[in-house]
């Protein structure tokens, strides 16, 4: 039986895991924190960023998405085992404030951010989670307002 009292297809749970956390974290931050262990670890190396630990990952959270307005979020793919999900999703929003450290865009910037996240799962828990971006800026004239 892992860390969640789940015993069913870990495959079926990791999707679960993922979709609420994927669900959350921009709503709120604190709400995702049960779906971590205790010693995870976020790394995001297109900016360059490590977080350990649930506070640290929260802060970077309430941050990153106070910087943003988010327009629209779209999974593309999302797959998993029983040790890993990985999640390819598109991300548009005005990035409006201070907060995202390392984006390579100015405050101000229609973006459109390419993500595929990879999650290490752990007895039914995200253990590690490698996020890797593609940053696009977009043309006002592509109807992003």
């Amino acid at each position: 039986m892992g860390r969640r009292g789940v015993t069913e297809d870990p495959t079926a749970t990791n999707l679960a895991i993922v979709d609420a956390h994927i669900r959350g974290e921009a709503r709120d931050p604190a709400s995702i924190l049960d779906l971590y262990t205790d010693d995870v670890v976020l790394e995001m190396p297109t900016r360059g960023l490590r977080f350990e630990g649930k506070p640290a990952i929260e802060a970077n959270y309430r941050r990153m998405f106070g910087a943003i307005e988010l327009l629209e979020i779209e999974t593309l793919e999302r797959f998993a085992t029983p040790t890993r999900v990985v999640d390819d999703s598109r991300a548009r929003f005005r990035l409006v404030g201070e907060g995202f450290d390392g984006a390579p865009l100015p405050i101000g910037s229609l973006v459109e951010l390419r993500l595929l996240h990879v999650f290490h799962m752990r007895d039914g828990a995200i253990a590690r989670e490698q996020v890797f971006e593609g940053w696009t800026r977009i043309d006002r004239s592509e109807g992003f307002t």
